[in-house]
């Protein structure tokens, strides 16, 4: 970092140890010695989403491109180009605010990522969803709550879902779904996870609100799925055998 080889009375130098600061709380950045190589500062730049403002780091305000990455094992068009009626329709589904692209990056690094780690390949099942999407998509679905449109906004300007952040369902294959859903709420700082069955896509966002709220979706004597929230205590406890 810079501000180990600069004095007091360098100009700026209180700004050079703040932004190095800012810098040194993001791990993926290897700071040791002379630190990273200018294109592999560059890069892990780009896969963070920040950029360098001056003094500052902040979150990038550039449209990434469809393939460019996404976290460390995904590029942006796996999330945006998911599930079933994305590709039916064949829309787009391109997400028109650079703070989505920031949140999907997030999501993925913070939650996809180390899940990917410990677990392996995963398939996504449902990704990003922009409100033209959502028109096409038959059945329960709730924009304003599921974190599914991340950061856009509606005709009237204002956010599709206050909740900021941005979600994604996946499933990997031949593990417990319960198991990796457990996994996720002892190892990753995830907002909320809505948990399906053993053998069903998992529901997972990460925002800002660092809400760690787990619901329950399984179906009651009608076949209707009834949401319940549950302590993570109490949902580390729950056995394949009691969801059978």
């Amino acid at each position: 970092m810079k501000a180990r080889f600069i004095t007091p009375d360098y100009p700026h130098y209180a700004a050079q140890i703040a932004f190095d600061q800012a810098l040194s709380a993001h791990p993926e950045f290897a700071l040791e010695g002379y630190g990273m190589p200018p294109d592999q500062f560059d890069a892990t730049l780009q896969r963070l989403r920040l950029a360098i403002v001056g003094f500052e780091l902040q979150p990038s305000q550039q449209l990434p491109a469809l393939d460019d990455p996404c976290g460390q094992y995904h590029i942006f068009r796996d999330f945006i180009e998911c599930g079933a009626t994305q590709a039916q329709t064949g829309l787009p589904n391109l997400p028109k605010q650079a703070a989505t692209y920031n949140a999907l990056a997030a999501l993925a690094l913070h939650v996809i990522d180390p899940v990917m780690d410990y677990f392996g390949g995963i398939e996504l099942t449902y990704g990003f969803c922009s409100p033209e999407l959502a028109k096409h998509i038959k059945g329960s679905i709730d924009p304003k709550r599921d974190q599914h449109a991340a950061h856009e906004l509606n005709t009237r300007g204002n956010l599709v879902c206050e909740r900021k952040g941005a979600a994604c369902d996946f499933i990997v294959p031949d593990e417990n779904m319960l198991e990796v859903a457990q996994w996720i709420v002892a190892n990753t700082p995830f907002d909320r996870l809505y948990f399906y069955g053993n053998t069903k896509p998992l529901h997972v966002s990460y925002g800002e609100e660092h809400s760690r709220v787990i619901v329950l979706m399984l179906a009651g004597k009608s076949g209707r799925l009834i949401p319940k929230v549950v302590t993570a205590e109490a949902f580390n406890r729950i056995t394949p055998v009691c969801l059978d």
